[in-house]
């Protein structure tokens, strides 16, 4: 069987990231938050798309068990380990996996880089609310949830990639303020 992030550890990852991204952000220069290089998401459409995602997760862990049961039905299968559940998003991403829908943020203005920064606190607060209070170490292996890219997966699967999009997203936000630092500089 593989080993399994316990509640208390999925917190702390989960909190230790989200204090990370929200820290380097806060010190990225205005012109580098908002600056496009080629056609990738900028380092402020990358906050904008991890606050949709963590809405989006946080909206799913605020619905009833019961519906949760009715719509998706039992797990078929133990959770995947941290490890496990990574590995299947690197290999969706790429296959060609790419966010869609809602989880694009929208070209137009989206407001300050504060009023940005403060929706994406908001959105993790309230995320780290809904699992440390609405979810407990036993029920988070017996539901599921419908993922756009990974398919049903389990509440614990779901925290792992919480985890893991936003560790995806910081690392990408690094390189686009690296990029837009060099494209000054030149």
């Amino acid at each position: 069987m593989p080993f399994l992030l316990d509640k208390f550890h999925i917190i702390q990852n989960t909190e230790t990231v989200f204090k990370e991204t929200t820290a380097y952000v806060k010190n990225v220069e205005n012109i580098n938050f908002f600056k496009h290089v080629e056609d990738k998401w900028s380092i402020a459409e990358n906050i904008q798309h991890l606050t949709i995602s963590t809405k989006m997760t946080s909206l799913a862990l605020k619905v009833p068990k019961f519906v949760l049961r009715l719509f998706y039905g039992k797990p078929n299968r133990p959770s995947r380990s941290y490890e496990e559940l990574v590995t299947k998003y690197k290999n969706k991403l790429e296959a060609g996996g790419v966010a869609s829908g809602r989880y694009i943020p929208k070209k137009q203005d989206a407001g300050t880089k504060e009023e940005i920064i403060e929706k994406w606190d908001a959105a993790t607060q309230n995320y780290l609310s809904r699992i440390k209070y609405y979810w407990d170490e036993d029920k988070l292996d017996t539901y599921i949830v419908a993922h756009p890219m990974l398919g049903k997966i389990t509440i614990r699967e779901l925290a792992y990639f919480t985890i893991y999009h936003t560790q995806h997203h910081l690392k990408t936000i690094r390189q686009r303020n690296r990029e837009a630092g060099e494209i000054a500089a030149s």
